[in-house]
């Protein structure tokens, strides 16, 4: 984050406070995403005259630009997604928070992504211990964060491997630990703290910017994320969430 801030604004932000930085960087990507998406409305504007155009040449014109079209058109629409992530992230990170069972929403997103995987022949799989304690969370925010590490692992295997999504006790951190293990090429010691910042990104899928959504969401739960090597290779992600006080637990 200071890199980028860095950056952007001219001056050396080392020094201010976590908040301060989240701050500056919010108001970044709020003016950042209006900037972008004014161009974006008037190029989709232009492109549907363009179009509307195109139908009066030849036949042979406009079965050649169809596919064209059809690209700028799906890039448009990518970059329209990008905005409304950084618009969504700019704005004030409010959490519904509630009781949540973990092992539901873990058993959720692997429903949700086990097609892909699938077609990929990527094993995934859930490995979920009984009677886990609930955690507070925000249940939508939380699967979108294990949604996107789950996707990530996907495009990291690529073809033929195995993703493992589990769930854990810390007991020390009194948290649990929820972990994606997946058979990819994992990620070099010295990418491992870049690869959550916004836009960085090793595979050739993806915008760049889930992992960094994950860090977001995790955060604004009191928790952490971190990766490492996994034993006979591959990465590991692990989401450390806070569990309630004992006292809290019982009311």
């Amino acid at each position: 984050m200071d890199k980028i801030l860095a950056q952007a604004l001219g001056q050396d932000v080392s020094k201010l406070a976590a908040q301060e930085k989240q701050l500056l960087l919010s108001r970044l990507l709020a003016r950042f995403a209006h900037e972008v998406r004014n161009p974006l409305s008037s190029l989709d504007i232009h492109v549907q005259l363009l179009e509307e155009d195109v139908q009066e040449a030849a036949p042979r014109v406009r079965e050649k630009t169809a596919s064209r079209f059809e690209i700028i058109h799906g890039e448009l629409h990518r970059l329209e997604n990008i905005v409304k992530h950084f618009l969504r992230l700019a704005g004030p990170s409010s959490l519904e928070l509630h009781s949540v069972e973990i092992a539901k929403v873990i058993s959720h997103v692997c429903e949700l992504l086990r097609p892909e995987a699938a077609t990929r022949h990527i094993e995934l799989v859930a490995t979920l211990p009984e009677a886990l304690p609930l955690v507070q969370a925000d249940a939508a925010q939380l699967t979108q964060a294990l949604l996107n590490l789950v996707i990530n692992a996907i495009q990291a295997v690529g073809q033929h491997g195995r993703i493992e999504v589990s769930v854990s006790l810390d007991h020390p951190l009194e948290g649990l630990i929820v972990a994606v293990r997946d058979t990819g090429p994992g990620v070099p010691e010295d990418k491992r703290s870049a690869i959550f910042e916004p836009f960085f990104t090793t595979k050739t899928e993806g915008s760049g910017l889930g992992l960094w959504i994950v860090q977001q969401i995790i955060t604004a739960h009191g928790g952490s994320v971190t990766v490492s090597t996994a034993s006979g290779g591959g990465a590991v992600f692990a989401v450390q969430l806070p569990l309630p006080k004992e006292a809290d637990r019982h009311g």
